[in-house]
């Protein structure tokens, strides 16, 4: 079955070639086509379009199809070429004629514009939940071992005293900047494109801000040429806040990956939490973290990759679209199990409670030593040298002790601060308004 089915049979290769992988992938989509379809066929009945004791019938058969989705039973049969199709085929079996009159007002384009902006509006409420998951816990670490002290480096140098409390924070204040880019790609997503059709409107007397209002969106696309380019873009907009996201889950997992190794010894993990070697009794290798590491730098091409699928596209919808289904749909699942999988190996991690014992560690308070010098009144040039001199004649032995009070420091954290930012940000995505118009439009 075709939606533009004319009667000419299509060229099997061409057929297969066009396709492509929608049948899978556009399961992603199927809920959200029923929720965007129960929206539109309301809102035709109240410009009659569909008569009023039709639309009990539609709404109850849509029903029915949201709940199969739901058990898992859905499925895009053979010879469909799509969930669009596949969710008419169903109305149109249990309903007959009553079932072809719900695509008056709409376009493939518009339709798949609406599902997609459900489901990554849908997606990033997930991810949100699991960000704040990880953000709790690594506040909660930073808490916990605020007290032990570790070095800190520049250019893979030992330079000054950091603490777990400070790195711990460090990647919770990434996830709170994160947090505002994924609302900005929110604030893109939940924006309504029904009701645009094929690009250029209908002659229908469509009411947009009533499909709005039953989805939940915060606002319209108003002009329905801009609806239709905002495919693709509302992509690249979420895929770089995934990216950035994914950015922090890397660079942590990377440190991670050197703290777990002998030359550094700062954490370790329960044996069970490890993999081994086929030929090294001894080994306790990271590969939660390194495969962290790998999944999050993939995910972060995935802008790059939208971009050129999408950046040499005039106005108008063009079948180049499909691909970014490929792309970026299995990408959500990576990212909140990396961030799941995170979460789970940050609250088992053993820390290291004593690494500055290593007199190798010894110079890393030559700046506190500087300072202490300043603090007497020395130049803080004069200071440097002293402090310089005694390092070099082999006379310096500092006191292992830090003293910082200023905000964001070692003795001066801010986490309550941080989690304040976070929480704003947080209740800026207003999700119960989602969640109160879906609910509303299903029951």
């Amino acid at each position: 079955m075709k939606l533009w089915d004319k009667g000419i049979e299509v060229n099997k290769a061409i057929e297969q070639f066009t396709v492509g992988r929608d049948r899978e992938l556009d399961l992603y989509l199927a809920e959200f086509d029923v929720l965007g379809t129960m929206a539109h066929i309301t809102m035709l009945e109240s410009i009659r379009l569909i008569e009023k004791t039709e639309l009990p019938s539609l709404l109850s058969e849509l029903k029915s199809i949201y709940q199969l989705i739901k058990d898992g039973d859905f499925k895009i049969e053979e010879g469909v070429e799509d969930v669009h199709s596949q969710v008419e085929l169903l109305l149109t079996q249990n309903l007959g004629e009553m079932g072809k009159k719900v695509h008056s007002g709409r376009s493939r384009n518009d339709q798949v514009l609406v599902d997609c902006k459900l489901f990554l509006r849908n997606e990033l409420k997930e991810l949100v939940f699991t960000s704040k998951e990880l953000f709790n816990k690594l506040i909660e670490q930073s808490e916990k071992y605020k007290e032990v002290l570790l070095p800190g480096y520049t250019h893979l140098q030992v330079a000054m005293p950091s603490s777990f409390g400070l790195w711990f924070g460090a990647y919770a204040e990434s996830l709170k900047d994160d947090l505002h880019l994924l609302h900005a790609a929110w604030k893109i997503a939940n924006q309504n494109p029904l009701g645009s059709a094929a690009g250029y409107g209908s002659s229908f007397p469509l009411n947009r801000q009533m499909t709005t209002n039953l989805l939940g969106f915060d606002n319209l696309s108003y002009n329905v040429v801009y609806a239709q380019m905002g495919r693709g873009k509302t992509e690249k907009t979420v895929s770089f806040a995934m990216s950035s996201v994914a950015a922090t889950l890397s660079r942590m997992a990377y440190d991670l990956c050197l703290y777990m190794s002998q030359n550094f010894a700062f954490v370790s993990l329960p044996d069970d939490l490890t993999t081994g070697s086929s030929i090294m009794p001894h080994k306790k290798n990271p590969d939660v973290f390194e495969l962290i590491r790998a999944k999050c730098n993939k995910i972060q091409a995935l802008p790059y990759e939208i971009t050129t699928l999408t950046n040499n596209l005039p106005s108008g919808y063009f079948r180049d679209m499909q691909i970014l289904k490929e792309s970026l749909f299995p990408a959500f699942a990576q990212l909140k199990d990396c961030m799941e999988m995170m979460t789970f190996m940050v609250d088992k991690l053993k820390i290291n409670t004593s690494i500055l014992d290593d007199p190798k560690y010894q110079y890393l308070f030559s700046v506190e030593e500087v300072n202490k010098l300043v603090l007497q009144g020395i130049p803080f040039r004069d200071a440097y040298k002293q402090v310089g001199g005694d390092i070099n004649r082999g006379n310096f032995q500092p006191e292992k002790k830090v003293q910082h009070t200023h905000e964001g420091s070692v003795g001066n954290l801010c986490n309550k601060e941080i989690s304040a930012l976070f929480d704003k940000t947080f209740s800026a995505f207003n999700f119960e308004r989602v969640d109160n118009a879906i609910k509303a439009l299903i029951n």
